[in-house]
């Protein structure tokens, strides 16, 4: 019947009215109070902020597009994807290409000199160290000769720059490595009294054999890895291995670099396609974003309006940081990857979680590892090793850094006003700071390391782009005020 109870599932009897009630009273009366920390509290241990990670992005993306939109309804559509076609047709872009193909002679100076220091009959070790320094001093002085004797276009020959500069660091690592393997087989000379014996060492460890099979004069594991014949010094002295190491994406050179099974076409094509897509993006964000705000905050500069200048650095700081952290994935992880995998490169460490430096030093230790590697082996441990302590040897680490740094910036601008330097070297201090005041509160420490990122970068721009518009104009300030 439809006013019948339905009979229960288990065969269990149902609790009384007696037992019912008990219950309620005994679960009103339990503690509804428990000792716990709210969730924004340090002491609550939550960390799940997802959401609120996912709403800051939307509002970045709000407040980016609507200044994205107000740049285009002011300035309309700046992006010429031809402005950068004619470029490479100028004809100040030619010593630029110039020092590119010069680079060559200083590489083949330098393979020359490790050739003739087989022979210590012919030329000695410190007859030796003077060739090479003469050599690497040289590839120093004579592109910035050439651009300060040429019309050069900045952009152009800051490029080239940075070439010399990649092919200077190479050499050093090139030449120290050589050295090392001079000395070590004098030693071992001296151990065995001077019974030397040169071999070319192109076998393989017979240890597991049986889990490998010769192909095309390399072997190749089961597991698809293959293992190329080890070479010895001086059997790296050849054209394609210095030419090899020029075009691998690493500083340090070394006889026998890891290499990949194969390439990966897949992974080739995708790298590719980001570095297409991404170059244009960037140059497109210039074109449309930078420039234009680059050039309204002149006539604050020139009027030292101090809040009107913080104004246009806090304008400028948005699409520099982003326009950075694009040029960064671009470089470090297209680029690179695509050349590594072009040459079947097996090292691709090229960057670690740099945006979570809880200090100056960690961030420059993480965010470009081929540099890093670089100081460390060939500057740091070797400053060390002279009885340097572990501060002087960070502060020349940074002195070399900032020399490079000012070096691609001031000789393509014509003009030395050492900001670049002088920033690079406040790291130093800035980095005391850090440690010192928030080595307790790495959250804090974090957003300091972002804030100087944020902030260092523009704020170098406008002052280069004041100096440097000064100067081909011709302009002080009360005639540029008069004029405006």
């Amino acid at each position: 019947m439809s006013g019948d109870t339905p009979e229960p599932l288990s065969t269990e009897q149902p609790e009384n009215s007696n037992d019912l009630e008990k219950k309620m009273k005994s679960d009103l009366l339990a503690k509804c109070h428990e000792p716990k920390d709210s969730l924004f509290s340090s002491t609550s241990n939550y960390t799940n902020y997802r959401g609120l990670l996912n709403l800051c992005i939307i509002l970045l993306i709000l407040s980016n597009s609507r200044v994205a939109l107000e740049n285009i309804l002011k300035y309309g559509i700046l992006v010429d994807p031809f402005q950068w076609i004619t470029f490479l047709a100028d004809p100040t872009v030619l010593p630029s290409i110039q020092i590119i193909f010069g680079l060559n002679v200083f590489i083949l100076i330098a393979y020359w000199i490790e050739k003739f220091l087989l022979s210590t009959s012919f030329i000695g070790e410190v007859s030796g160290c003077i060739l090479i320094c003469g050599n690497l001093l040289a590839l120093l002085v004579l592109p910035p000769f050439v651009v300060f004797n040429g019309d050069c276009h900045p952009v152009g020959s800051s490029f080239a720059l940075g070439q010399v500069a990649i092919v200077w660091l190479k050499l050093i690592s090139y030449h120290m490595v050589c050295y090392w393997c001079r000395c070590d087989i004098r030693k071992k000379r001296i151990e065995s009294r001077g019974k030397l014996k040169r071999s070319r060492s192109t076998q393989i460890e017979q240890t597991d054999q049986s889990n490998k099979t010769q192909t095309n004069g390399t072997l190749q594991a089961k597991n698809g890895e293959i293992v190329i014949p080890k070479v010895s010094y001086p059997d790296n002295l050849t054209y394609y291995d210095i030419y090899y190491f020029m075009f691998t994406p690493t500083l340090c050179y070394e006889l026998n670099f890891p290499r990949s099974a194969r390439i990966r076409k897949r992974f080739l094509l995708r790298r590719g396609f980001e570095m297409f897509l991404l170059f244009q993006l960037i140059l497109g964000l210039c074109q449309q974003w930078m420039v234009p705000t680059i050039h309204n905050s002149f006539k604050p500069l020139m009027e030292m309006n101090c809040i009107k200048m913080f104004e246009r650095l806090l304008k400028l700081a948005v699409p520099n940081l982003l326009i950075w952290l694009l040029f960064f994935y671009w470089y470090f992880h297209s680029c690179l990857n695509f050349i590594g995998e072009l040459l079947r490169f097996a090292d691709r460490e090229f960057y670690r979680d740099w945006w979570n430096s809880e200090s100056v030093y960690y961030f420059w230790q993480n965010w470009n590892i081929p540099v890093h590697k670089w100081c460390l082996r060939h500057l740091y441990k070797p400053l060390l090793a002279r009885g340097l302590t572990r501060c002087q040897a960070s502060t020349a680490v940074f002195f070399v850094s900032a020399f490079f740094h000012e070096y691609l910036v001031s000789i393509p601008l014509k003009m030395f006003r050492v900001w670049t330097f002088c920033g690079m070297l406040s790291q130093l201090p800035f980095a005391t700071f850090v440690s010192r005041y928030l080595n307790n509160y790495p959250q804090w420490a974090n957003v300091a390391v972002w804030v100087s990122l944020i902030i260092g970068q523009p704020l170098c721009i406008l002052m280069y782009y004041h100096d440097y518009y000064v100067m081909h104009n011709d302009l002080s300030p009360t005639t540029n005020s008069s004029n405006s």
